[in-house]
């Protein structure tokens, strides 16, 4: 117990420091988010609110991409809630791990993305792990919105927001995130299958079932009797 009372110092540390590179990165990608909202005819405020309100990025460039494309915004919200279903099925996993209660709970469901969700399920320790959902969680909502401003209201100085090549920024910080978890064989094996699953799906779908499926192989893979026995 002394010893680990003596390294919980160090793990937070750790976490906090790897939860705030996380939010940085998603919040250089927010810029473009911004950017990429002002230039399709939303408004400074409406942008912010988006991310204030949706906080999911995917689901957002998908609205203002089928708005700023002449689309019906029916349609884009029905697309960025098709992206947003995923985040339901990270709450499944989530919730005996964070284990929040009331309005602790309402918060929680809101800052359950991508990247807090891998934070939070790449810890063995379950400290460490409701530590990482929280603190990461916390920083992509800062430095998402900060960006989202930022972006939007300078959009008029950048001519194509998209030649930033910011969009890689937080996918490249995500895949440094649950690239250590590839190491183990069956966990490969899960993520080459819903890759796989993503992939084959994409020419005969609308935008957002890939993804979509992806998650349930995934999910389906974590609900397997032996999988639930360890």
């Amino acid at each position: 117990m002394s010893a680990e009372r003596d390294t919980w110092p160090a793990v937070r540390t750790a976490v906090v420091r790897d939860a705030v590179g996380i939010g940085v990165a998603t919040g250089a990608y927010a810029l473009s988010f911004g950017a990429i909202a002002q230039t399709a005819g939303f408004s400074v405020v409406e942008a912010c609110v988006l991310s204030l309100a949706m906080f999911t990025g995917a689901s957002q460039f998908a609205l203002v991409g089928v708005v700023g494309a002449g689309g019906a915004a029916s349609a884009g919200v029905a697309t960025a809630v098709l992206l947003g279903t995923r985040n339901a099925l990270y709450g499944v996993r989530l919730a005996p791990l964070v284990r929040a209660h009331g309005l602790r709970r309402l918060g929680a469901a809101h800052l359950v993305i991508d990247e807090s969700a891998a934070m939070a399920t790449a810890r063995e320790d379950p400290r460490a792990g409701r530590l990482g959902f929280w603190a990461t969680g916390l920083a992509v909502f800062i430095f998402w919105n900060a960006g989202t401003l930022i972006g939007a209201a300078g959009a008029s100085a950048i001519a194509d927001p998209r030649s930033l090549g910011l969009d890689a920024a937080a996918p490249a910080a995500f895949l440094a995130l649950v690239a250590p978890r590839l190491l183990h064989r069956e966990t490969a094996v899960v993520a080459a299958l819903a890759a796989l699953a993503a992939l084959a799906s994409t020419p005969f779908v609308a935008a957002g079932v890939p993804v979509l499926l992806a998650a349930l192989v995934a999910v389906a893979a974590g609900l397997r009797p032996e999988a639930r026995s360890r």
